[in-house]
């Protein structure tokens, strides 16, 4: 995990200096200057084993496999996170009005959710490969 084991200060009260040590300058692009990675870039993409996703920054952990779908987009997508595992924000950039998503725990931005999903709950989790890590189950 990237960004949660580096160093020792807590994600959530770290200086922009720790967060780029402790991440890739991609992950830090898109964590932290809410970025966004080129679709179909992530090998999370591909990504079918049980486990959990978890977010790069700090290990929280965001979405449960069992809530991954393939939704075309070229993203990882999900259609539930973990319970108050993401906060959302309005996010107007780019000439529109989209829902961003980002980690509860350290504010990471992780990508943004759409109303377009499967059931049951019709939301798209539309999140950054970059701003995940995968840990497989058992």
């Amino acid at each position: 995990m990237a960004g949660s084991d580096v160093i020792g200060t807590d994600p959530e009260i770290r200086t922009e200096e720790e967060w780029r040590a402790a991440l890739t300058p991609e992950q830090y692009r898109v964590l932290r200057e809410h970025g966004t990675e080129r679709a179909g870039t992530s090998g999370l993409n591909a990504e079918k084993r049980p486990g959990t996703f978890v977010c790069a920054g700090c290990g929280a952990p965001l979405f449960e496999s069992d809530t991954k779908y393939e939704s075309g987009s070229g993203w990882p997508s999900f259609f539930a996170p973990l319970d108050d595992a993401v906060e959302t924000t309005v996010d107007r950039s780019h000439w529109m009005t989209r829902t961003e998503v980002h980690c509860a725990r350290c504010k990471g931005h992780l990508g943004h959710v759409f109303e377009d999903g499967p059931a049951p709950t019709g939301l798209r989790y539309c999140m950054n490969g970059v701003a995940l890590d995968f840990e497989p189950e058992g």
